[in-house]
């Protein structure tokens, strides 16, 4: 796996680097003028956000609008249901709006001093009269999250790049996976991960284990769905301190919808182009005034351009809602999914450059080829506020029971007259178990405002991995077949050769971690976190009964520092690490050898801008440096050793929009400009050499327009520069263009229907690789129709 790190960085090292950081920071923010209007504020409304229990709500969005304007101050209510809007003298009118409630707004005379606190009940939602055609609110927004301190913060306050793709965005763009998301993310790409698992490249780093599912870890190697899914957020560069070990790039985490206290129905039905075929159902039903249930439903079965390429997968997401008291909330979730696939590695290359076969050609035999993943995972969340203090306990339990057998393409001869084939199968089964308690509280000391976080975190994983290699006619463990037809049906044995897995592993994480948010002023914030892991893990080989154990006790810091020149206005600056541990981040790399390893250590350094400009539409930017140390090299004067002076470094810069430019024009996507190279040899890279899969430039921007109330349309475009299929820089990847669009109609106020087409122009291209020998084409130009009703 390779990322990004440094040369030589050391403790103090990095202490010199944040130094000149943060002086560049402080340079910048002196010379950023001040917007106009950005006086400091004389009157400061403090309110409270409730439900009719009187129970608080987190995350509700407040603006407060000058008559005669259509913009105004905004702010987020925190975990206690609590916000502040510093306003100037004058005549405002105040809307509070939450999901699953009825907006409240209210209108008040803001006087030229003194402040006033007032109580805002929302009342819960009724059933939905029609149906929103391109999902008018929530829109493509995210105005606060949790993820990213375990404290809810507005986004624009969160020293970190943060990229947060909404259920109006999901359903708009009819995505349904991991690769989906990330195509209007920037700064990741989707890495093939042998097409049998969801596998990212963030900054420059790449894992198929930086998951999350509501903040606990998700790791095992299968394809997610989205059927279930409020958000997925991509936070980018690593935080140990609150996701511990990994993340070196930084991590993808998915929310899941929860009950709303508001009855809901809504059914999806959708088909298209090579045999699409996919329902999803989202039931939320109150039970009582103190309980409420939800159900989420998906069922797709669909080909592929590819041939004999197909799919079928389920799944089922319970959840129930308890309100036992006023501050206390129950949440007990489930999910069943099944995912069973056909395995594709996809075409080899020829002479530098993806071979010039049918994007079509299967190479082996697809009927001997499957994949296939079974998932249970369980959760349980109980949040109570005694007092000042919230306490958040999370339990999730994951079984997991994945494996797929494939044939992989190899080299094509020089005459391009025949290709490499060999075959192998691979198994993994895991019991997960994690639990997380955090408690957070808001404390002053003077003027100087406190959000004070303390947590533990316990984990226990067990995992038994099995593999067997393909024997061609029960012989000969590689063949080569015609390349202008190399789908076949050769008998294929498979058995285990000297070298495959057959291992068990268990795996115990026990952390601790605090963290301070400083709200020294109305224009500067710092942000100070310390986690200590104690990450220890045993490894049984079956086959030969060794028994290897590894230990380590990380220490993860963050700092960021936030400056506010204006309310909607965020400058920041921040420095944090991540720790990769030598087992590798699916635990299959401990021997001998790599039991004496050091993890591999990543530093990150960002600065950047984040701008709401307008309550609904928000603009951010970021340069970072992430390196990369303790990376593995040959010795260069004993090659039967390894030592730890390989790294590898990303610079990178990024820009991002999302949100309502208009009332009737929403926009989503950005850009990001990536340089991932090894700055020190490693065991499998030269000096110079560039990250796989990391393109220089990536570009992507989605439109949708409202032409009428309930009509509206969308175009959007994705564009990547050229990059290398692997670390040895020998195969590229072209770049390309593709751009999609859709139009949404309503037929009955409860129903409408959508059309997406992807790949409008039916350009040919290679959207990313495993190898240099298994390259995964683009789809085609297709359609997809999908008619959804809500009642």
């Amino acid at each position: 796996m390779y990322g990004v790190g440094g040369a030589g960085a050391t403790g103090q090292g990095g202490l010199m680097r944040l130094r000149r950081l943060l002086l560049l920071f402080a340079a910048v923010s002196c010379v950023v003028p001040r917007p106009a209007g950005a006086q400091p504020a004389r009157f400061s409304l403090h309110g409270r956000v409730l439900d009719p229990l009187r129970a608080s709500i987190a995350g509700a969005r407040i603006t407060g609008v000058p008559d005669g304007q259509i913009a105004g101050q905004a702010a987020v209510s925190d975990q206690n249901g609590d916000f502040t809007l510093v306003l100037d003298a004058g005549r405002y009118t105040i809307t509070v709006t939450s999901d699953g409630f009825l907006a409240a707004s209210h209108a008040i005379q803001a006087p030229q001093t003194g402040s006033e606190s007032r109580e805002f009940v929302l009342q819960l939602a009724g059933v939905h009269d029609t149906v929103t055609v391109s999902a008018q609110a929530p829109g493509y927004e995210a105005p606060a999250i949790t993820s990213a301190t375990k404290t809810l913060t507005p986004l624009r306050d969160v020293p970190q790049s943060v990229t947060v793709v909404t259920q109006a965005l999901i359903r708009d763009q009819l995505m349904t996976s991991i690769s989906d998301v990330v195509r209007y993310v920037p700064g990741i790409t989707a890495h093939q991960g042998e097409n049998n698992r969801d596998q990212v490249i963030i900054r420059g780093n790449n894992s198929s284990a930086d998951f999350f599912l509501d903040g606990v870890r998700d790791d095992v190697q299968y394809y997610r769905d989205l059927y279930n899914l409020d958000r997925v957020e991509a936070l980018k560069g690593p935080n140990a301190m609150i996701f511990g070990r990994g993340g070196g790039g930084g991590v993808i985490n998915r929310v899941t919808k929860e009950p709303s206290f508001a009855p809901m129905r809504e059914v999806a039905l959708q088909g298209g182009a090579y045999g699409n075929r996919r329902i999803t159902t989202d039931l939320d039903q109150p039970l009582t005034g103190k309980a409420a249930f939800r159900l989420n439903g998906m069922y797709e079965s669909s080909n592929s351009f590819r041939n004999a390429v197909n799919l079928e997968r389920y799944g089922i997401s319970p959840t129930l809602t308890v309100a036992a008291d006023a501050r206390t909330k129950i949440t007990l979730g489930y999910e069943y999914f099944r995912d069973a696939r056909i395995a594709d590695r996809g075409i080899p290359s020829f002479q530098g450059r993806p071979a010039d076969t049918d994007i079509a050609t299967y190479f082996g035999n697809p009927d001997d080829s499957h994949v296939r993943a079974h998932v249970n995972l369980a959760s349980a969340a109980i949040d109570h506020q005694a007092g000042a203090v919230h306490l958040r306990n999370r339990t999730l339990l994951g079984d997991y029971d994945r494996g797929y057998q494939n044939f992989v393409p190899g080299v094509v001869t020089a005459d391009k007259t025949q290709v490499a084939l060999s075959a192998y199968n691979n198994a993994t089964k895991r019991l997960n178990v994690f639990n997380q308690t955090d408690l957070t509280s808001t404390v002053s000391t003077g003027r100087i405002r406190h959000t004070l976080l303390a947590g533990v975190e316990v984990g226990h994983q067990l995992t038994d991995n099995f593999r067997n290699t393909g024997f061609f006619n029960n012989t000969a463990t590689s063949i080569v077949v015609p390349y202008a037809s190399p789908t076949i049906t050769t008998p294929v044995t498979f058995r285990q050769s000297a070298t495959d897995a057959d291992n068990h592993i268990t795996t115990n994480v026990a952390a601790t971690y605090a963290q301070d948010q400083i709200d020294l002023s109305r224009t500067v914030q710092l942000i100070a976190g310390l986690r200590l892991d104690h990450f220890e893990l045993q490894y049984h080989n079956n086959r030969n009964g060794d028994n290897l154990r590894r230990a380590d006790d990380l220490v993860s810091p963050r700092a960021g520092l936030v400056f506010k020149p204006a309310t909607p206005l965020s400058l920041y600056g921040s420095y944090s690490v991540s720790y990769l541990p030598s087992s590798g981040d699916q635990f299959s790399s401990l021997t001998t050898i790599t039991q004496q390893v050091k993890p591999e250590r990543f530093d990150s350094y960002e600065i950047g801008a984040k701008w709401d400009v307008q309550p609904r539409l928000s603009l951010t930017t970021a340069l970072y440096r992430l390196d990369r140390t303790n990376t593995r090299a040959i010795d260069p004067n004993d090659s039967t050793r390894i030592v730890q002076t390989g790294s590898q470094r990303t610079d990178g810069w990024e820009v991002g929009v999302n949100g309502r430019v208009t009332r009737a024009w929403q926009i989503a996507g950005g850009y990001a400009y990536q340089n991932a190279f090894v700055t020190s040899a490693t065991t499998a890279a030269r000096a110079g050499a560039q990250v796989a899969q990391a393109p220089h430039h990536n570009l992507s921007l989605w439109n949708q327009y409202q032409f009428f109330p309930k009509m509206g349309a969308a175009f959007g475009v994705v564009h990547r520069t050229d990059m290398y299929a692997a670390i040895d820089n020998t195969v590229t990847l072209p770049g390309y263009v593709e751009a999609e669009a859709a139009v949404y109609v309503p037929l009955t106020d409860r129903m409408r229907v959508q059309a997406n087409v992807h790949n409008l122009f039916d350009r040919k291209y290679y959207v990313n690789a495993d190898s240099n020998a298994n390259i995964s084409p683009g789809f085609p130009r297709a359609i997809r129709v999908a008619l959804i009703a809500r009642f």
